[in-house]
């Protein structure tokens, strides 16, 4: 859990600080227990956050405001998102894997092409888990130690 949330957090650094002049919002896909938002939430504005996940499992101290918050099938939530906001996000952060691998794999091969359409030309994109989505520009990262993550510039 430690190597797991050291590369995540030595990412998402890497990408703000990438980001710290570009306007536009992050989209947190995958808010879990909420560790990462909270941390995304001390970086940016939490009105600049829009969360999705499938259920709510976070304590009431990390719950995103109502209109930031879109609970259910990412295969629902984040069209709905995309038609209310457009191409919106300068960030995306999408934390999805599982022990199984191969579920990993078929799921990015449908989540990435969600999450574009809410992208800004030159926003990044970060994940545990990696995509293939065209016009995405895969990035090196920093050392992130023992944990893969992965990163993409959008065109």
């Amino acid at each position: 859990m430690i190597a797991r949330l050291t590369a995540q957090r030595t990412a998402l650094r890497w990408a703000l600080d990438r980001l710290e002049h570009t306007p536009g919002m992050v989209l947190e896909v995958g808010l879990g227990k909420g560790r990462t938002y909270d941390f995304l939430r001390h970086s940016v504005a939490p009105r600049d956050i829009l969360v999705f996940d499938r259920d709510l499992h976070v304590g009431p101290g990390l719950v995103p405001e109502e209109d930031r918050l879109f609970l259910g099938d990412f295969r629902d939530t984040l069209p709905g998102a995309a038609t209310l906001f457009g191409p919106c996000a300068r960030l995306a952060h999408a934390d999805f894997g599982s022990p199984d691998r191969k579920h990993d794999a078929r799921q990015a091969e449908w989540l990435g092409p969600l999450i574009a359409p809410l992208m800004r030309p030159g926003g990044l994109v970060v994940s545990d888990r990696p995509f293939t989505v065209p016009g995405w520009e895969r990035q090196d990262l920093p050392d992130i130690g023992d944990w893969p993550y992965f990163a993409w510039r959008v065109g």
